[in-house]
């Protein structure tokens, strides 16, 4: 006898409209979690925003304190913090150190295994932790005042183990942290960034601090070039630059541009003093002209007085110098006037200056 068939395990067909309901709900079930998804992004962007605009309040004299102290620093500012506060703090020293303030990272945890020599008591050292409790660092408190080295202190609790022996406590406190467990930090080490901004900022206007001396912290990349680079490191020179006498004819002006390729030519006197220029642009004139090649004075058609520069210029001054002009080359003198080089627009975009 056959064994019966539990009916109850097979597949049941399901029907096109119980298809199509089926998906509708899964895509609601999707879009509800689309919308909580952007929701959560959006209240933790809302709450660091609000945590960093109650910040500003806190700009007082104690801050102001604290940028002095830094500022009359003979030594370097070591930021010191651990977990989430020590990867702050890495930033930290790094905003600083680039923008004209000497500092570095020493972790807490190794401070306590030898690294305490690197501190010295020309130094100023800022401490972040949001408890000013945290074990690490409050072990090397002692050994800090005992150097007599000034400590500057991030804190969320004015009345912590740390902000008690700092010589300056920064509020960094937060009314609540992004984190809806209230565990992991986040408004409170987002406040303490942008309080270390603030102070990399404020020491860094104080100074005097260029984008030139920025750019001495930055050499190798493009903002490195751009600021660095000068016009004498690009410059055609010697038999390159393209150069006739003031006493030839527009015929030969026209085979230099042409031998040289850099769509212009200088003219210069008896002595090699630059005594003008003719480019594409001129040429284009003299054609609408109709002037003859072969019988007109190059001195008839060129551009006297023309935009010259100095060997120590920077590259990016001389792009600025051709786009404001509408002009592609530019001529570099010496002191008295003599032709000691060219640059070209292509020559200072190919440097990567732009």
């Amino acid at each position: 006898m056959t064994a019966g068939i539990n009916t109850s395990c097979l597949s049941k067909r399901v029907e096109p409209d119980e298809l199509g309901q089926t998906k509708n709900k899964l895509d609601n079930e999707q879009n509800m979690s689309n919308i909580s998804i952007s929701e959560s992004a959006r209240r933790t962007i809302d709450m660091e925003l609000d945590a960093i605009r109650a910040l500003s309040a806190r700009i007082n004299k104690d801050f102001e304190q604290a940028v002095r102290l830094l500022l009359d620093c003979k030594g370097r500012v070591i930021v010191t913090g651990m977990g989430k506060s020590g990867h702050i703090g890495n930033k930290v020293a790094s905003t600083l150190a680039s923008t004209g303030t000497p500092a570095f990272f020493v972790h807490p945890g190794e401070a306590s295994h030898g690294d305490m020599g690197m501190i010295t008591e020309s130094d100023v050292v800022i401490a972040l932790s949001n408890s000013g409790t945290t074990h690490e660092v409050v072990t090397i408190l002692p050994l800090i005042k005992r150097m007599g080295t000034p400590l500057i202190a991030m804190t969320g609790d004015p009345s912590s183990t740390l902000s008690m022996a700092a010589d300056i406590n920064l509020d960094v406190s937060v009314e609540t942290e992004a984190c809806p467990l209230g565990l992991a930090p986040t408004s409170s080490t987002t406040v303490t960034l942008v309080m270390g901004d603030a102070i990399a900022i404020a020491l860094l206007e104080s100074r005097g601090f260029t984008a030139e001396d920025f750019a001495f912290s930055h050499p190798g990349g493009a903002l490195g070039r751009k600021l660095l680079l000068k016009v004498s490191e690009i410059m055609h020179t010697g038999k390159a630059i393209p150069s006739v006498g003031e006493d030839v004819y527009l015929r030969d002006a026209l085979l230099e541009m042409s031998a040289k390729g850099l769509g212009m030519t200088t003219i210069l006197d008896i002595k090699g003093k630059l005594k003008g220029i003719f480019t594409d642009g001129d040429l284009r004139r003299c054609l609408d002209h109709n002037h003859d090649i072969h019988q007109t004075p190059i001195v008839n058609v060129m551009t006297s007085n023309c935009k010259t520069i100095h060997k120590e210029l920077l590259a990016a001054e001389a792009l600025h110098h051709m786009e404001e002009r509408k002009i592609t080359s530019l001529a570099i003198v010496d002191p008295q006037d003599y032709l000691i080089g060219i640059v070209h627009l292509h020559d200072i975009l190919k440097a990567g200056v732009a």
